[in-house]
């Protein structure tokens, strides 16, 4: 594979995941991470949305914010799972190739999505 075959990134999300019982927790370190980083804060969904087998909240950020946030949210998700992947020009292979996981592997419903870009509104 040559580099100009590698698509651009043209951002990241971070997805938390958590339940009935972590979701103060996961609350609580999402609107923290949206206040130490500019990034945009979804919404805390309390049913599975999309690809996301569980309860998740949104962090969608720009690719140099990477380096300082995955590592604070690695020193801080205390427990939960976090699902990181990049946004670019394929929101299936992106969701199922690229993706980096804190925590425990979830499995992503991954006939939701679509070979075609992925979502991204900072």
């Amino acid at each position: 594979m040559t580099d100009d075959s590698i698509p651009a990134i043209r951002g990241f999300h971070a997805h938390v995941y958590f339940g009935p019982e972590t979701v103060d927790q996961a609350r609580a370190l999402c609107e923290a991470a949206a206040q130490a980083f500019p990034l945009k804060l979804g919404r805390v969904h309390q049913q599975p949305v999309g690809p996301h087998p569980d309860w998740s909240c949104q962090l969608a950020f720009k690719p140099e914010l990477f380096g300082q946030l995955i590592p604070w949210l690695a020193m801080r998700r205390a427990g939960l799972v976090v699902f990181i992947h990049p946004i670019s020009n394929n929101d299936l292979v992106d969701h199922r190739d690229r993706a980096m996981w804190m925590g425990a592997v979830r499995p992503l419903k991954l006939d939701v999505l679509s070979e075609k870009h992925g979502d991204f509104d900072l």
